[in-house]
This record gives structure tokens, sequence and C-alpha cells, in this order.
């Protein structure tokens, strides 16, 4: 080894000891001829002293340092006086009298400030290019080995929940999961192509079929969707599970000790809103839109969603009554204190419930002498107006926005304004941590491709309610299935399902959709094969990795949590990928490309 210790490990108990450090110059300062520098490795910085009394020569070498510059120093530990301890540092105790000194390699000045608070004004396009300098941060390096103590954990506990790990192909079939797939041309069989796994969803059905019984892996899937604060383009990794011979419920007795033990574990959050008895909250899917507007609601904060169409389905307003009249509803959210938001704030808000496809944002404010102001009561009528804030409970001080309109928008147009809500009135607690499951999903739902087709609402492979029987009798969109996905702090940590073992009723959960016999067949095959040879019934789910990780942080973006992530555009900017390849290798897999302007 070039060292004997690290840069933070140094303490008083090392003092007089001769040792050996390597690491990256961080800072400089000269002070009347001695020379002080600040060493970095991963562990830590450790200040070093070049004195002319102790060594002159390596005080010459040491005038030609710069920052980033490789060195090996030698040099005997000195406590500071405790007039000079640097508490700011781990191992501000003790500097070390360098007597030796060897440049092991010299460095460009770098495209941005290693130090974190010189740091913060870089341009993330310059760090993702030069990410190999970017990760010597310090807080890089922290969440590169918290993910890979976390990563532990998790298989940790896996294995003594006795469960098998097992690595599933990453050259594989497309699968209609629900993002687009990232395709691979074969050689071998021009014309064809593999897909990049989205999930390892058919093989891990495939290996409870093939008896494994328990299996887990930290599986990495890839997709080719949008990138957004929490989703990383192209690749993301998830603790992947499958049981045999199980219900919903066994899923859940499985999962939520191990998320209870990361959240205690990996940051600092209380977990809040749990159960009488202990356990995450169950939120029919229905339930959690219409009461919080989304299927991931964000349980730190009560702000909820009530629906008055009722109340308001006779009135002479037009909009409201209008919105009944043509199979809509009325729903309305009570903002505790929210009659403070300003003209703007509330245009803001409007523009938001907009973007949901909401014509627009009623509201009542109740102002501090108890009197109604809003645009909409003269239309409503005092009475009626008065009737609805009582039945909200709404108080002097607080503001109610309707939403009035089909029933998806108007979940959802109240929901992101109840998000906003919660972020302008400081209700999104960092130190608490709210778990949830969302259950009962709908089995279908319309395309979100093609207009007016029905399509699966969510995973294609889950056990519909009811079975075969339920599929031949039910309207298509009354049908739910045992799916379900963990929420935290309004982010979605995990999808899963009871999953579909039977070929008859695989066979009409696809025709419902629009798939034949024989494309279920073509696209699928293996897995009806498999369920002829005796399948056992089995679920699972799969958590996000690194998404669980960033909403436990508080962590700005997932980006960060990978060693050499894509930037928002999909690009890796400091390989410079994707690129164009030789004609050579295009010709070898059969593939023509043709220049779009």
């Amino acid at each position: 080894m070039l060292r004997t210790h690290t840069c933070g490990e140094l303490t008083k108990a090392q003092a007089d000891k001769i040792i050996t450090l390597t690491g990256w110059v961080h800072r400089r300062r000269d002070h009347g001829g001695i020379i002080f520098i600040d060493l970095r490795d991963k562990y830590g910085l450790t200040q070093i002293k070049f004195d002319p009394d102790i060594d002159k020569v390596a005080l010459g070498e040491a005038d030609k340092l710069r920052g980033e510059w490789v060195i090996k120093v030698i040099g005997k530990v000195v406590a500071r006086p405790s007039d000079m301890i640097n508490k700011k540092m781990e191992t501000g105790e003790v500097e070390v009298e360098i007597s030796n000194l060897e440049i092991l390699n010299k460095s460009k000045t770098p495209p941005f400030e290693i130090d974190e608070e010189k740091a913060k004004g870089a341009n993330e396009h310059i760090r993702l290019q030069y990410r190999f300098v970017d990760l010597r941060r310090q807080k890089l390096q922290k969440m590169l080995k918290t993910k890979d103590e976390f990563i532990s954990y998790c298989r940790d506990y896996m294995h003594n929940q006795d469960f098998t790990e097992i690595q599933t192909p990453i050259l594989a079939n497309s699968s209609p999961e629900g993002a687009r797939d990232f395709l691979v041309p074969s050689r071998f069989y021009p014309g064809k192509f593999f897909a990049l796994p989205q999930a390892p969803q058919q093989f891990k059905q495939l290996l409870m079929v093939g008896g494994v019984d328990k299996y887990f892996q930290i599986a990495p899937c890839f997709r080719d969707e949008d990138t957004r604060m929490d989703r990383h383009y192209g690749e993301f990794y998830q603790l992947d599970m499958e049981m045999s011979f199980v219900e919903q419920e066994d899923i859940f007795k499985i999962m939520e000790p191990l998320m209870k033990e990361v959240t205690e574990k990996f940051s600092d959050k209380k977990i809040v809103n749990l159960s009488e008895d202990g356990r995450f909250v169950k939120i029919p899917y229905r339930e959690a839109m219409e009461v919080y507007g989304t299927d991931k609601p964000d349980l730190r904060f009560d702000l909820k969603i009530k629906c008055v169409t009722d109340l308001v389905k006779d009135c002479g307003f037009g909009v409201f009554a209008g919105a009944v009249k043509n199979g809509g509803i009325v729903s309305a959210l009570k903002v505790d204190g929210g009659a403070k938001f300003t003209r703007k704030e509330i245009d803001e808000l409007t523009e938001l419930a907009q973007s949901k496809d909401a014509k627009g944002l009623a509201y009542i404010i109740i102002k501090e002498d108890g009197t109604l102001q809003s645009p909409i009561v003269k239309f409503l009528g005092q009475e009626l107006a008065e009737q609805i804030m009582i039945e909200l409970g709404a108080k002097k001080g607080d503001i109610v926005f309707f939403g009035a309109d089909k029933w998806r928008v108007v979940c959802e147009s109240l929901g992101v304004v109840r998000d906003k809500c919660g972020e302008k009135l400081g209700l999104k607690d960092n130190k608490k941590v709210a778990w949830c499951w969302i259950v009962d999903f709908p089995m279908y739902d319309y395309s979100e491709i093609e207009e007016g087709r029905i399509d699966f609402g969510h995973n294609p492979f889950s056990m519909p309610q009811g079975g075969l029987k339920a599929l031949k009798e039910k309207e298509p969109f009354e049908i739910l299935a045992y799916q379900f996905d963990l929420v935290i702090n309004g982010f979605e940590a995990s999808s899963g399902a009871i999953r579909n073992h039977d070929p008859e009723i695989m066979y009409e959960a696809f025709n419902i959709a629009g798939y034949g016999k024989e494309e279920v067949n073509k696209r699928f095959g293996a897995m009806i094969k498999a369920f002829e040879y005796g399948a056992p019934p089995h679920g699972g789910n799969a958590p996000g990795v690194d998404r669980i990780l960033m909403v436990l942080n508080n962590w700005d973006s997932i980006r960060d949590i990978y060693a050499f992530p894509k930037d928002g555009n999909g690009r890796d900017l400091m390989m410079n990928s994707p690129e164009e390849v030789s004609d050579r290798q295009l010709k070898e897999l059969g593939i023509k490309v043709k220049k779009v302007d």
C-alpha cells in the first residue's frame, strides 16, 4: 500500500507517529514561508504542513503544488494547540508535519471547485461532462456509500427471509410494461430484436413456475421514458421480488418491516400516519383519487378533497350544475389559512389546475370578518355558499377551491392544487415519512395512445379480482385487480400485484384489451406454456432503490445517486453518447439509418 492511513481517520491518538498519506490537494495556504495544505481522499481531509525548519526540500517541492494534484507525503502527526483546533474538520485536532513529498500526478485546473460551498454554483452540464472530477466531492462520495449500504441491508434482509437471489436476462423480449422499450438488433437474426427489460416481470413469474418459491434481485430496469426529478433516464434499479403461494397481505407483511428499518437506518425521519396496529395504511385507488387527487398521495399533511356534487347539482351556477348534468362531479378543497394567498398565487394555482385539463379554478375566501369573498357567491346564492362552507368545516382565514368537470379531471386538478398548497404553507415536513399502500386499482382504463380503446390500467399480468367470472360478467371499467402501489411522501416507491397464473383467465384479460389469442401466444408464449404445467398462485413487487433513497435523504435529484448519470435530455455528456456508429456496424446488423431533418 502507498499509504499507512487515510485522510479522515487521524486523531490525537496517533500523535508523534510517522505516517504516510496519499490524496488530492484540496486547499493551499501560504503563511510566512510555511505552506499549509488540506489533503483530501475519499475518507476526509487532513491538514499537512511544510515547514523549512522540518524539511527545506519538501517545502521547495510543495511550492509547486496546485489544486487536485495527487501526492504522497510522509510526516509526523502533531496535536494542535487547543486554540488552533479546527472543529469543522473530523481531523481538526491534529496536523501532519511533512518530511517527504512525492508528486504522483499533476492536474489541469478543474472546470469547477471541488469545495462543497464553492461548487454550488457549478453548471450541471459541466459537472456531468467532468463527472470523474465531480465524483471527488464528499457529498457524492457519501451518496454512493449510502446506496451501497442500503443495497447491502436490503440484500441481507431478503436472505434472512429465505429469498434466493437470482439474476435474470438483460437481453430479453419486448413486453407491454407501459413505457417504450430499448431495442437491441440481432446480428445473427437480421430484422429481429432483443429488448432490454423494463422489469424482470416474466422471468420472475417463470421462476415461480420453476419452484423457486422466493426470488429477489437488485434488478437493473431499462425504460425509454422522459426524465423528471424522481426518474433517471434509461436505467434504474429496484429490489425486485416474487413469492409463491401468497396473497396480497403476505407481500405487505414482508415489505413493511424492511421499509420501516431502512427509514430508521438511512434517514433521520419519523414515520407518521400508521394505522392503529402499527401497519402502513391501505387506501383504495378510487378513494385516493377522490380524497387526495392522486394515486400517490403525500400523507404528511391532512388537506382533503370533498365531493359536494349533491349540494350543488341543482344550483343556479351553470358551471357546477352543467358539469353534474353532463355526468361530471363537483369537489372542493378546503385550505386552512389559505385566505392569505395573493391574487398572483391564486392565478398560479389556476394554471396548475388547467395543466390537468381543468377549465379553471373557482374559489371562495372566508375573510377575517366572516364574509365570503368570491365571484361565484352571487351565482350560488349566499345561503348555499354558506351551507357549503359549513359542510366543509371552513372558518375565517381559509380558502376553498372548487373543481367541476369529469371525474378524473376534477380529481387530478384539485390534486395538484392540494400538493402545491401543502408546499406553499410549509406542510411538507422533511422530518416525517408517510408510507401507505394504494390498493384496488382498476384492471382497465382508456388507452393513452389510441383514443377510445380499452387498455390495461396497470400491470397486464395481474389477477383480476373475481377471476374469470368478473372478466365475463362485469363491464371492463368495473373490474378491479389485485394490484397495489407503495407510496412514500407523494412518490411511488413500488408497484406490485398478485399475478394471473391461469392461461384461460390470461387469454380473456388480454382479449378485453384487444389482444387476440394468436398475439398473446406470440408475445407471451413462454408464460402461457409455463402456466399449462402447474403454475402456483404468486405475487410480488419491486421497490425502487434510488427513489426511496432520494426521498429518505431529501436529495434534490435522483441523478446524483448514480455514479455516471444521464442528463435531463437522456445524454451521457462525459462519454458523449448516444452517438453515431460506423457503416460497417450498421451493415452487420442489417440496419440502414434514414436521416431526418
